[in-house]
């Protein structure tokens, strides 16, 4: 038999009261309908957030296979072309970014993305392209900054990442496997997170935001509409997402952002 029990538990001294929030709480609300709603802040945050494409070369000999004498000798046994090992293979890989500064053409991504790249394109959401340049890169925070020509486009501003908690509200935007501007929306799980990509990349934020490949270098937003981190990582089957993903947080991203301007 199960017992329902109603009881009233009065904060003690020096407890913070959570009082019930009323109708119009939310900062947010669907015009004409007024029901919550996170549209209104979409439209003002996602023309910020752009696609990044990526071509760039690798090494054949990175292979594993090409460096076996015993595959090497299987392909010259059924008379099959062995690969020119000093021709460099064509890659092809996209990602996110987000604009930090619209008037000098500023977009901040991964470092990781950019990895011998010799052509990066940023396509923003009303579908202009740009070719961009590399200004710079962090390889210890994985950010890097790339400049495309000035742009109408209200920037996206970095939030203090040091505020964040537990339980904060965070939406992720970015382009993942190549599908084209997406939304997604979770919490933060966890800051401090040490310990991911062999604790190269310091203390990050983990969030349960669906993040996945192609959204790297998007921003981990705010429901102020503030960057408080760039995504980076994530933990999961096959490269798939499992509600654990990662982002570097946005006072680390400003500091790196500051000393490569500063390079310039």
């Amino acid at each position: 038999m199960l017992l329902a029990v109603s009881c009233s538990i009065l904060p003690s001294a020096g407890t913070e009261r959570l009082d019930a929030p009323g109708p119009s709480a939310f900062p947010y609300r669907k015009a004409g309908v007024n029901y919550p709603s996170l549209a209104p802040l979409m439209r003002t945050v996602t023309p910020a957030v752009v696609n990044i494409s990526v071509e760039s070369r690798a090494s054949m000999d990175d292979h594993p296979f090409l460096r076996d004498p015993d595959f090497r000798r299987f392909l010259d046994r059924f008379g099959l072309t062995v690969p020119d090992l000093d021709q460099p293979e064509q890659r092809q890989s996209v990602g996110s970014g987000v604009i930090v500064d619209a008037a000098h053409g500023y977009v901040m991504t991964n470092d990781h993305l950019l990895k011998n790249a010799t052509t990066i394109m940023v396509t923003l959401k009303d579908r202009r392209s740009f070719r961009a340049q590399l200004l710079g890169s962090d390889t210890g925070t994985d950010v890097a900054i790339l400049k495309i020509p000035p742009v109408n486009v209200t920037a996206l501003s970095l939030g203090d990442s040091d505020r964040l908690e537990v339980g904060d509200f965070v939406i992720a935007v970015g382009n993942p496997f190549g599908l084209g501007q997406t939304v997604t929306s979770g919490i933060v799980s966890a800051v401090g997170r040490s310990g991911i990509a062999g604790n190269q990349l310091g203390e990050l934020i983990q969030t349960d935001a669906s993040i996945n490949p192609g959204n790297s270098g998007g921003p981990l937003i705010n429901l102020a509409g503030e960057v408080i981190g760039i995504n980076t990582a994530l933990i999961g089957p096959s490269g798939g997402n499992v509600g654990i993903g990662f982002a570097v947080p946005s006072n680390r991203a400003r500091t790196a952002l500051g000393r490569m301007i500063k390079r310039r």
